[in-house]
């Protein structure tokens, strides 16, 4: 099943809900509100279209996700890396790389996945 698109706002609420879930509206309603300035009209829309998108569910008042993070994540970033790189995963890094100052120990980290990702962990 692909990944539903998620938007910036979209995102930022589903943030919240995966900290939370499984959460009941109101509550949801509440922490939207605090953390976004949202009006709870704008809460109970946006639920209601990731519902009918795939991203949540909504029953009995308690919503809780049907994508996690990491889903959202992955999706994101291979439509980025398809759109703005063609597809290559070594341009794209290539290009992250080119400006960003990593550390030894991020270094070691990103070295350890290659690795683990070639023993076929």
């Amino acid at each position: 099943m692909e990944t539903p698109k998620i938007f910036e706002s979209e995102y930022r609420f589903c943030l919240i809900l995966w900290e939370h879930e499984p959460i009941k509206s109101g509550e949801l309603v509440r922490l939207c509100r605090e953390q976004l300035g949202w009006k709870p009209t704008t809460t109970y829309t946006v639920i209601k279209r990731l519902s009918e998108r795939g991203v949540l569910k909504n029953e009995n008042s308690t919503v809780s996700a049907l994508v996690s993070k990491d889903e959202v994540q992955a999706a994101e970033l291979n439509e980025m890396v398809e759109k703005t790189f063609e597809g290559s995963l070594p341009a794209f890094i290539a290009a992250f790389t080119k400006h960003q100052n990593l550390s030894e120990k991020e270094l070691d980290a990103i070295q350890a996945m290659i690795d683990r990702y070639r023993k076929g962990e």
